[in-house]
């Protein structure tokens, strides 16, 4: 208290030519008519700015929350989607799913933590679990397209292989060409893959979509894998080169979407009992 005293006293000159700065600005301001409005229009305006500049500041604050809750509403759109899809398959219109098999995709949100795509074999790292649930073997998508199969998982973290790793294949059909073949990364370019074994009898479309077939018990069908930019010929082959645009931005993969088929196992489990026949 006592150094506070010491402070007022040694400037106690320019603190009263503040305060009569301060009283002489107040009566200018009150007796003319032309300073008032003056005054109180700039007042206004750098008030506004200063509004203006706190509400941004807010809001950049709070883009990473609305980023999660704009996932959270993709997650449960996403279900929604799918189960109605599956509820009503292409085929004849007399059909009808099983309400289980047609529910059976159940998604979870996951945020990238780590990703590569300058490699042979690229991986991507989520920051969830089998603590929410996540096991290997499960798709994983963005909300542009396929992004890959999780690998393997800790308690809290997953490793993802990406579909941009060169032993991974994905059934996919061509959307207006309505044929199907595996889509697979050629190992060069991040931003295109093939899709093998289109017969050259197919009609072929340049910009068609290429979705997730329905013969896969990773993904839902319909969800989209890339777009059809060259259809060329191969040599002494009876396929089409096939080339796509891939429809997942990896140089931009922030939030994605976890994929569990709660009939996968049933159907794998049954499936193998018809592998010594095959053979």
């Amino acid at each position: 208290m006592f150094e506070l005293f010491q402070f007022i006293i040694r400037s106690r000159n320019f603190i009263l030519f503040v305060l009569l700065e301060v009283l002489s600005f107040y009566f200018i301001i009150n007796n003319n008519n032309y300073w008032s409005v003056r005054y109180f229009n700039t007042s206004n305006y750098y008030a506004a700015k200063i509004l203006d500049w706190s509400n941004k500041a807010r809001e950049y604050a709070r883009l990473r929350q609305v980023n999660t809750d704009l996932a959270e509403e993709n997650r449960r759109l996403n279900t929604l989607v799918t189960q109605l899809q599956q509820l009503k398959p292409q085929g004849p219109t007399n059909y009808k799913t099983d309400s289980i098999f047609a529910t059976r995709f159940q998604y979870k949100v996951a945020r990238v933590i780590n990703n590569t795509t300058q490699h042979p074999n690229n991986y991507i790292t989520l920051d969830k679990g089998t603590a929410d649930g996540i096991q290997p073997g499960m798709g994983v998508i963005s909300p542009t397209g396929v992004v890959g199969k999780v690998k393997i998982c800790s308690e809290h973290i997953s490793i993802v292989t990406s579909i941009l790793h060169s032993d991974f294949m994905v059934s996919s059909r061509l959307v207006k060409a309505n044929d199907i073949g595996p889509a697979k990364w050629d190992g060069i370019n991040p931003h295109r893959m093939k899709m093998l074994y289109i017969s050259r009898n197919t009609k072929m479309y340049r910009g068609d979509s290429v979705v997730t077939s329905e013969y896969n018990s990773i993904f839902p069908s319909g969800i989209l894998v890339g777009r059809v930019i060259r259809v060329g010929e191969m040599p002494d082959q009876t396929y089409h080169d096939v080339t796509l645009s891939v429809g997942t931005d990896f140089s931009n993969l922030s939030f994605v979407y976890v994929v569990e088929n709660k009939l996968q196992g049933e159907q794998e489990k049954l499936e193998k009992t018809t592998e010594p026949e095959r053979r």
